[in-house]
């Protein structure tokens, strides 16, 4: 009988592990094919930026004006030339280092604001809530392009200066995000029994409070990568993102908007890449979403 129980209670504990393996977060993402598909597309472009030097040997900068707008594949270049004869396979590999560069990084400028202020004004309330919200909803009134373009007019163009622009266009976005979230949290009884026994704000902010709001922010900030890189390339083509001729998507893009009748694998080179990247961060965000939101457990 004791024999019985203990292969009994070896069994349900075998079992377990199984459950708890195939419950963890990689693995109920592997069973997302759309989010799998999207996360292929982001580590495909990555690596490209990446290996960038690997990839291609020549340099994106090289100008060979009797070799200006070749098509795919002619004398060697796989995307063909630009109007200045730079090859476009090797401009693309390295503008998505800028082009994911400014994206990430503008989604952490934003990010680390926009929690900030998020937690500020979800936990204190009152004024401290009401000021903060309504600065949000000041700076949410004018559209985020149109921000985007105020801004880099007054930062001045360059990576550093996108990054900041698109950044601080998305800091309200995040400040709500988490805001809503904070509201739901610091009423469930963890934080009640914290406030009992008298932990600090900082404490109870930092240590019980954000890290159960972190899982909406990863979402929207793998969401907004996405968004990022089209306001990059959107910036990048009106003339006031990326100084030229540092190679970005958005510039490639902007290059050949004056020679779509004659050359347009120049502008759709750099369209379908901008494109795939997009949807690869959405459709892997949306798979993130299913796997950090319990509601969602299947």
């Amino acid at each position: 009988m004791a024999k019985v129980l203990l292969l009994d209670q070896q069994s349900q504990e075998e079992i377990l592990r199984k459950e708890r393996k195939a419950n963890n977060a990689w693995n109920k993402l592997k069973r997302n094919k759309t989010a799998v598909l999207g996360l292929a597309a982001v580590c495909f472009m990555i690596a490209i930026a990446v290996f960038a030097p690997f990839i291609t040997d020549g340099k994106p900068n090289e100008i060979h004006p009797i070799d200006a707008y070749l098509t795919f594949f002619e004398k060697g270049h796989i995307f063909g030339t630009d109007e200045f004869g730079r090859d476009l396979f090797t401009r693309i590999c390295y503008g998505a280092r800028v082009s994911l560069l400014v994206a990430a990084g503008a989604t952490i400028v934003g990010g680390i604001a926009g929690v900030l202020l998020g937690l500020l004004s979800g936990y204190m309330g009152g004024i401290v809530d009401a000021v903060v919200m309504r600065i949000m909803d000041g700076v949410l009134a004018f559209p985020f392009i149109l921000l985007s373009i105020v801004l880099m007019t007054v930062l001045g163009s360059g990576m550093i200066n996108v990054i900041l622009a698109i950044g601080i266009a998305e800091i309200p976005r995040f400040a709500r995000v988490v805001r809503g979230q904070v509201l739901v949290v610091k009423r469930e009884e963890y934080c009640n029994a914290g406030r009992v026994i008298g932990i600090s704000h900082l404490r109870m902010l930092f240590r019980h409070i954000l890290p159960n709001t972190i899982s909406e922010v990863i979402v929207y900030a793998t969401l907004n990568i996405a968004s990022a890189i089209i306001s990059e390339s959107a910036l990048s083509f009106l003339g006031l993102g990326i100084d030229l001729p540092t190679a970005s998507w958005g510039s490639i893009l902007r290059a050949g908007r004056n020679s779509l009748n004659t050359a347009p694998h120049i502008a759709a080179v750099s369209g379908v890449f901008i494109l795939i990247t997009v949807i690869g961060f959405n459709l892997l965000g949306d798979g993130i979403r299913d796997v950090l939101d319990p509601k969602m457990k299947k």
